[in-house]
């Protein structure tokens, strides 16, 4: 006979024991682990499973009987729906004490290491901090209007939302706008995103379009640029594709403790949050008890970001970075603030070559800002050169407690400091930096 499955959709009622380094709370149903989307731990919740896999099930709050004291009420219309915050509902302090919790768990329980101190929490503004992010279009004629915003938590389907909380201004309350303007084109059905970049003065917002433009929609499109003074760029291919409507201006963001401004394309990677990323140049730089004859090797280096700050401080900075175009722009910001003690490189980090020219230089310093993937690849390397402080920034704490674990246990360093940095408020990622000190 054969066996009766479970129905997909259940109801349970369960008390949330602990709270996922995502957001999520964990409840226990029949000895099964449950992850539920807007539960708190300590919270008595009734939920409904939507996804069940073999060793779990994740589930969506339908009621919450007893709420914990932590909760709060969001601000977002959308939170629940939308899939770019899971945090909302957690007191902003709280959501801070979570990701630390869980910068500690990974350098412990992953890495087998710990600071010997722990630095204080570095914040800025939990609201209208994003800078840099992709929104989702979608024409739905059965909802009368073209949607504009971030796709859905459980669904590929872009949310119902009209304003959104944490992206910068002014484009977190242009989402109805752009829904009107868009909605007026000839290619409302071929245009699926729109990639925005807001600078300390300037807005850019990158149309990827399937088909071109007619002129009537080039006339509304100017008409909205000039009305929410924005500038518009439109993608018909690849990255190189993109070009602005008309004359764009250039986007810029300032680090003003360090006299630079650092110039960067609609799609270049930039740090997300701005006040956040101007505050940790400093407290990285503050950490590192920099000298002035000290030279220093910026691994990941981007457009500059730390490379410019340094080498106001010190006597030589080398900046690596596997992007050219991002390389060529750390140079010409480098130029354009005047700083003449940088030289920039091109190399595929993780793919490292000993005999790379800048490799064969002492260094006294050496910053490391990797993608979520980390940097072991480079670490032996970076074990050889023996520089007096390592610096590394993370954005993914299960890869920094790995990196932290070899560069403690095999190359002799002490991890001296160690700290998170609040970069993504409401969302389950956790920027953090530790520093490094030779044995």
């Amino acid at each position: 006979m054969a066996r009766k499955r479970k129905p997909k959709f259940q109801t349970h009622r369960a008390t949330i024991e602990d709270l996922a380094h995502d957001g999520r709370g964990v409840a226990r149903v029949e000895g099964k682990t449950v992850f539920v989307h807007g539960a708190l731990p300590g919270e008595d919740v009734t939920f409904t499973t939507y996804k069940r896999k073999r060793s779990f099930e994740e589930a969506v709050t339908d009621e919450v009987h007893v709420a914990s004291p932590m909760r709060v009420e969001p601000r977002c219309e959308a939170f629940g729906v939308c899939g770019g915050c899971v945090l909302q509902h957690l007191d902003d302090g709280k959501q801070r004490d979570h990701k630390r919790a869980h910068l500690k768990h990974d350098l412990t329980h992953i890495g087998g290491v710990e600071p010997l101190q722990w630095l204080g929490d570095l914040t800025a503004s939990p609201w209208n901090y994003r800078r840099r992010g992709r929104l989702g279009v979608k024409d739905v004629p059965k909802k009368g209007r073209v949607m504009v915003g971030f796709r859905e938590r459980k669904a590929p389907y872009i949310a119902d939302m009209h304003r959104c909380e944490i992206l910068a201004d002014p484009v977190g309350k242009m989402l109805d706008k752009l829904s009107d303007v868009i909605g007026q084109l000839s290619v409302r059905s071929r245009l699926p995103q729109i990639e925005l970049a807001v600078g300390d003065t300037v807005t850019a917002l990158v149309l990827r379009i399937l088909d071109s433009i007619n002129e009537q929609d080039a006339i509304l499109l100017h008409k909205f640029a000039a009305a929410e003074d924005v500038d518009i760029y439109l993608q018909p291919g690849g990255l190189n594709t993109v070009t602005p409507l008309s004359e764009a201006r250039p986007l810029e963001y300032s680090l003003p403790a360090f006299d630079v401004t650092l110039r960067f394309e609609p799609l270049d990677f930039v740090q997300v949050n701005g006040p956040l990323n101007a505050a940790m140049v400093s407290h990285v730089l503050e950490h590192c008890e920099l000298k002035p004859g000290d030279r220093v090797l910026d691994l990941y280096c981007g457009l500059g970001n730390f490379s410019l700050p340094l080498a106001r401080c010190v006597d030589h900075v080398v900046g690596v970075e596997g992007d050219l175009g991002l390389v060529k722009r750390a140079e010409q910001n480098a130029a354009r603030n005047g700083i003449e003690n940088t030289e920039f490189h091109v190399a595929n980090l993780f793919d490292p070559e000993p005999q790379w020219s800048w490799l064969q230089s002492d260094y006294d310093v050496v910053f490391i800002d990797p993608p979520r993937a980390g940097s072991q690849e480079m670490l032996p390397l970076i074990g050889k050169l023996a520089p007096r402080v390592i610096a590394y920034v993370s954005c993914h704490p299960a890869t920094l407690a790995r990196d932290a674990a070899m560069l403690v246990k095999d190359h002799g360093y002490v991890m001296q400091k160690a700290g998170i940095m609040d970069m993504f408020p409401h969302t389950g990622h956790v920027e953090s930096v530790a520093i490094f000190v030779r044995a």
